[in-house]
């Protein structure tokens, strides 16, 4: 079984509104097979939700699952196969519901990773091994075979177009209404100096610095932290010397001043 880490011992920074963890700090666990482990930032067994970091050793495999809902990753490092094709070093690959697969690395590779629902494993797989949280165990069957496992994106090639915040860009990685939802996954890039205009979240809010400096809502990150707003949340988000980061939003934000911005993420 994996050991669950508490939340007072895997913050470093933990408030009600923003929490910050910090990747580095967090102990790998054990999924029950070997090669396989993950650092969970955040979890929720019951509904299959994931976000934190997953490392396969060379050889190892996933084993065949079917997601039940939205899971997004990105490559940090190596890369991993399935019946389609690879997906490679910072590429994000996004599996809709439905996606049937068993993924492989044939090399020690890093992804960092957030799933929106559980997955179903086949009922023979061993009930001590599961690299998916939460897991269900039944019959499986690809009712749409004709779709892609993972929808493939290589982020460093989007183009960053700029917003209406001087020194802030946005790629979209991901509009989740070709999955009939209403989220976005984008990278922001940040130059030195810049800041958005305070902003109140309708929705949760969730961050991956990819490198860099950010303070979102007074609160340090760096490279390889998570973060983690809650809905309601009035915040600024400020970076000193430049920043880059992945970010999640479920629902449009309202500017705090009133006035009629775009949405920062997308909406």
């Amino acid at each position: 079984m994996i050991a669950r880490l508490s939340a007072d011992k895997r913050a470093v920074i933990s408030e009600k509104s923003v929490s910050v963890y910090d990747a580095e700090g967090l102990a790998w666990h054990s999924v029950g097979k070997v090669g396989l482990a993950l650092k969970p930032v955040r979890e929720d067994l019951k509904n299959g939700r994931f976000l934190g970091l997953v490392g396969f050793e060379p050889m190892s495999r996933s084993g065949l699952h079917q997601h039940l809902g939205v899971a997004t990753s990105f490559i940090l490092d190596g890369s991993i196969t399935d019946y389609q094709a690879p997906i490679g070093l910072h590429q994000a690959g996004i599996n809709l519901e439905g996606a049937t697969h068993d993924a492989i690395s044939y090399q020690r590779t890093l992804l960092m990773s957030r799933l929106e629902a559980g997955v179903i494993y086949p009922e023979s797989t061993d009930r001590d091994f599961a690299l998916h949280v939460g897991p269900r165990f039944g019959s499986i069957r690809n009712a749409n075979p004709e779709v892609p496992p993972e929808i493939t994106v290589s982020v460093d090639a989007l183009p960053g177009l700029a917003t209406t915040i001087g020194g802030v860009t946005r790629k979209m990685i991901f509009d989740f209404a070709v999955a009939h939802g209403n989220h976005r996954y984008a990278e922001i890039g940040m130059l030195p100096g810049s800041a958005t205009p305070a902003f109140v979240t309708s929705a949760l809010l969730e961050l991956w610095v990819r490198a860099g400096d950010v303070c979102v809502g007074g609160k340090a990150a760096h490279a390889n932290c998570f973060v983690i707003v809650e809905p309601g949340t009035t915040l600024v988000i400020e970076s000193g010397f430049g920043a880059l980061f992945h970010v999640w939003s479920e629902g449009p934000i309202n500017w705090a001043d009133g006035v009629a911005r775009p949405d920062l993420f997308g909406f």
